[in-house]
């Protein structure tokens, strides 16, 4: 089972070595978004969308990696205060009652709009915009699954450890 866990542990990394590029492309595209419309009075709504997809990409694709690491948003005020033992078990109560079914409930609710978006292949947010609309809305059923695998990667090195101790 840890080999299961570390090969999902790879893939969430391998993951966000690709995306993480992805923010340094954002901020360099916004930036000749800005330079062209106001030195040269260019506009592109698919340059300005391409930022929308690329955050997207960004923090979808890369949630999986950040729940790896342990830096998503947390609220600390009892976790902080309890032991090690009891920060175990509120980990894996919260991966197994909150953080799976939501992500199952999640990717229940979206997989429908994501198909008939693909039948479709729907075009652009805007007119002149990025006609793949279908690519941006099938990162949501990838986020759901990328957050599945690693929860239960990380619960599998949860149980590992209560029964190590």
């Amino acid at each position: 089972m840890l080999r299961f866990a570390n090969a999902i542990d790879r893939m969430n990394t391998a993951v966000a070595d690709v995306v993480r590029w992805l923010a340094l492309l954002m901020v360099l595209a916004q930036f000749c978004i800005v330079i062209g419309r106001y030195v040269f009075g260019v506009n592109s709504i698919a340059a300005q969308e391409s930022v929308l997809y690329m955050h997207a990409t960004l923090f979808m694709l890369g949630a999986g990696f950040t729940l790896l690491v342990d830096k998503h948003v947390r609220v600390d005020v009892f976790y902080a205060k309890v032991t090690d033992a009891k920060r175990r078990r509120i980990d894996i109560f919260g991966h197994i009652f909150l953080l799976i079914p939501s992500m199952i409930a999640l990717l229940y609710w979206s997989w429908p709009t994501v198909r008939n978006s693909w039948k479709i292949l729907e075009g652009p947010i805007s007119v002149g915009g990025i006609e793949a609309v279908f690519l941006l809305k099938s990162l949501i059923p990838a986020f759901c699954v990328l957050i599945l695998l690693q929860s239960l990667a990380l619960l599998v090195r949860l149980f590992h450890e209560k029964s190590a101790t």
